[in-house]
């Protein structure tokens, strides 16, 4: 007898970059920890991330069909679609067409809409860009904006400052371009700069969950990679959406306190190799609040 694992497969669409753990690098190991086949649709291949002053690029947009065109051949199917950086209108439209094609009716699709950050777009992210990650955010059932994008996608100007109640409208204005559920990372607390919040509603739920955390002086690309990785294969796993929300939390506040201790440089990112043993761990404690 054939014994054939039971493992669920993600389809993850981010870039690859040589260096630095962000992007495939950090979702890789983060979801093949939690126990599922990862399939890498890369958007790109880069030498480091662009966070380092100089880089290689290979644009792998015209690629990106073929792999998708091989994979329905091979009748592959997926529990997930998990996207994040893309680099182009053509690439959102092949992710967008990618999802009708795949997606069944228990597929998860999550959706990074990765535009900016601190108030402003990425140097490549243009208007046009923008517009279609809005219409690649429909096909989300979990959005997972930071602040900024999520002023970016409402066409909003940015406040760096808001009240619990203004994230929850923009919350609400966000699940109307059709997410069940929508998670602003990157909440800053009001009177209290050395914490952050995240802050997640799912309309079948509508409850509205806040997880507050310390602020760490310290900047290491790939965190928002992080928080999302570990938001889908929390999900998946079956845990509700504030364990979810603590798990990811807590996670990267264990993984920038093991890196923060060492003289080493800062866009290498967090040390992941020293904190995936967690998320095997049974959950301690939760610090999650309902708002």
């Amino acid at each position: 007898m054939r014994f054939s694992p039971n493992l669920r497969r993600i389809a993850a669409i981010h870039d690859l970059s040589g260096v630095g753990r962000t992007s495939l690098l950090a979702v890789i190991p983060i979801l093949s920890t939690m126990g599922f086949n990862v399939c890498p649709l890369p958007t790109a291949i880069l030498s480091n991330h662009s966070q380092y002053p100089d880089f290689s690029f290979l644009d792998l947009t015209d690629e990106m069909p073929k792999i998708i065109r091989q994979w329905a051949q091979l009748g592959v199917r997926f529990d997930a679609i998990y996207t994040g950086y893309m680099g182009s209108p053509r690439q959102i439209e092949i992710v967008g067409g990618f999802i009708d094609d795949f997606r069944r009716p228990e597929t998860l699709i999550v959706i990074d809409p990765v535009l900016g950050d601190n108030g402003h777009l990425y140097s490549k992210m243009t208007e046009e860009m923008v517009c279609n990650m809005r219409l690649l955010a429909k096909r989300a059932d979990v959005l997972t904006p930071n602040l900024t994008e999520a002023f970016a996608l409402l066409d909003r100007e940015y406040q760096p400052e808001c009240t619990t109640q203004q994230i929850k409208d923009l919350i609400a204005e966000l699940s109307e371009l059709g997410p069940d559920t929508v998670i602003i990372t990157g909440v800053p607390v009001s009177g209290q700069s050395g914490l952050t919040s995240v802050i997640a509603r799912s309309k079948s739920d509508m409850r509205t969950w806040k997880v507050t955390c310390p602020y760490l002086p310290a900047h290491y690309p790939g965190t928002g990679d992080t928080f999302t990785s570990v938001i889908t294969g929390s999900l998946l796993q079956g845990d509700s959406l504030p364990i979810a929300l603590d798990r990811a939390v807590q996670f990267i506040l264990q993984g920038i306190r093991a890196t923060f201790g060492y003289q080493m440089d800062s866009r290498d990112g967090i040390l992941l190799e020293r904190v995936l043993p967690i998320l095997n761990m049974p959950i301690q404690s939760a610090s999650y609040e309902l708002v």
